[in-house]
């Protein structure tokens, strides 16, 4: 599949985000309750932008450590700040991240923001392939859970698959908790 096809998915399901939108009281329930198992894991998630599904009540309610990406630079992994609650500063790409002066963690659980997803556990994210490089990096290094996080109308049927792509271990909707099964 072409990079041109890769973007008209992406606008598809992003359409369709900011068409339907989605429950957010539905999404803290599911993603409180798959972080449950959880507990005391050093959690990233992220600063939610441009209509994305806010992981934040569900983090602040985690009883481990939590952290946000930062984006260090162009084509590179991420790196996490731990967050306690304080001011964020604005980053690339209009996200938002700790200062510098907070201590860089290693996420355990990472809630993955996304474009779109489909029931096999694959995603499409925003193009710059972040979270793809973090998570081949973070699952060479030991054990990492990789939760989508996305309203139920930004599914599709079927995704292309790359193969630098990073599968999700869930995905968390407004509706559901979706266990990926292969193909």
């Amino acid at each position: 599949m072409s990079v041109t096809d890769k973007a008209a998915l992406r606008a598809r399901a992003l359409t369709a985000r900011q068409r339907e939108g989605g429950d957010q009281a539905g999404i803290t329930r599911h993603l409180s309750a798959a972080l449950h198992p959880h507990g005391g894991a050093i959690l990233s998630g992220y600063w939610p932008m441009r209509g994305e599904a806010d992981p934040i009540p569900a983090m602040r309610d985690h009883s481990g450590p939590l952290c946000l990406p930062v984006v260090p630079g162009k084509a590179v992994p991420l790196i996490f700040r731990q967050w306690q609650g304080e001011a964020l500063e604005a980053g690339p790409f209009g996200t938002s991240h700790p200062s510098e002066s907070s201590p860089v963690l290693r996420p355990e659980v990472l809630i993955v923001p996304l474009a779109a997803f489909d029931r096999a556990g694959n995603r499409i994210g925003y193009g710059g392939g972040y979270y793809d490089r973090t998570l081949e990096l973070l699952r060479s290094q030991g054990s990492v859970i990789a939760i989508g996080l996305a309203f139920a109308s930004q599914e599709l049927p079927q995704l292309p698959v790359e193969a630098y792509d990073q599968p999700l271990d869930l995905i968390v909707t407004c509706r559901e908790i979706i266990r990926p099964r292969a193909g």
